[in-house]
């Protein structure tokens, strides 16, 4: 047996996760499972700067809450870490530049994999197996492998892209509740009433919204008043089927593009249910007809250890890749 750490970091915090491994497979055919042993969550996000996602404030909180796992669990040393990362693809430089040294100097970890947050996603919902996963929250990214090479659709924010998230179903219920005040077509009075209980009166809005820092989260805020109205509201209910053909496009992108292949929906926007999920699969079924859609399996904190004990144990499968799933080695560091 031996001890491994997953690291789950984004917007809400960093939630890490102290695992046990056992080996299982074959000598020819290594593999391993894993069984959490305690966990730490901070509701204080890593902070993001010009260059990128700060190595010392994610260090700061990750090294006292390891110390108090490994004291409570009696555990020695760590044979693997696994850090997913919200915006590990784009501003993880200074994570992949500073963390391996820090992390063996503080833990005597070296083997450390430092992945995208929708890596740990995939790993948690289909473990180490082909096929393709869509998390979705405030936004929303697709993310395929055939084992070979990750494939990835979306994921380029609120301004860019994230189309179908949270973020992106929000803002277009906004925009109808500001089409209804000024008596624009395409506008809903019933989310116009919803906007006004949650925010105030309409003529505020921009002063209320544009100079927030966290305005994907604002606008995510609302997607839920957007499903409540689905029912009886056709512009909202069609928001909701124009985002689900968004997320199924971004899932076709990226599934294996031979043989069958699993879909699994991951994420805290799949909570909106059935004015999003009915659309969602008849769009998923006409997009890719030879897909089958499951649950996720677990969640990303699970996939980051489960990508710690593949590391621990030689039996990691899922494919390497520069910004995606980085496994720096010695020489490197």
């Amino acid at each position: 047996m031996s001890w491994v750490l997953g690291v789950d970091s984004g917007g809400s915090g960093v939630r890490v996760a102290l695992g046990r491994t056992a080996p299982t497979g074959t000598a020819g055919s290594p593999s391993a499972a894993v069984a959490t042993v305690g966990t730490t969550v901070s509701t204080v996000p890593v902070r993001t700067g010009p260059a990128g996602i700060d190595a010392g404030h994610l260090l700061g909180q990750l090294l006292p809450s390891v110390e108090a796992l490994l004291a409570e669990s009696g555990a020695d040393t760590l044979s693997a870490v696994a850090i997913g990362a919200a915006g590990m693809a784009t501003l993880g430089d200074g994570l992949r530049a500073e963390l391996p040294t820090a992390l063996e100097r503080a833990l005597g970890v070296r083997r450390l994999a430092l992945a995208a947050d929708a890596v740990t996603a995939y790993a948690g919902a289909l473990g180490q197996r082909p096929g393709a996963v869509v998390a979705a929250g405030t936004g929303m990214i697709a993310l395929g492998t055939d084992l070979r090479r990750w494939r990835r659709a979306d994921g380029w924010g609120h301004l860019l892209g994230d189309c179908g998230s949270g973020a992106w179903i929000g803002r277009a219920g906004l925009e109808a509740a500001m089409r209804a005040h000024d008596g624009r077509r395409g506008g809903s009075p019933a989310l116009l009433s919803r906007m006004e209980l949650a925010f105030g009166p309409a003529i505020e809005m921009p002063g209320l919204l544009y100079p927030r820092t966290d305005r994907p989260a604002v606008l995510a805020s609302f997607a839920p008043e957007v499903a409540r109205c689905a029912a009886g509201d056709p512009v909202a209910e069609g928001i909701l089927a124009t985002a689900a053909r968004h997320i199924a496009e971004a899932a076709a992108a990226v599934c294996p593009p031979s043989g069958a292949c699993e879909v699994a929906l991951t994420g805290g926007l799949f909570k909106l249910g059935d004015p999003l999920l009915v659309p969602l699969r008849a769009e998923l079924a006409g997009q890719l007809p030879h897909a089958t859609t499951v649950a996720a399996a677990h969640d990303p904190l699970a996939g980051a250890l489960l990508i710690a004990a593949a590391l621990a144990t030689d039996s990691l499968r899922l494919p390497g890749d520069p910004r995606m799933l980085n496994v720096p080695t010695q020489h490197d560091r």
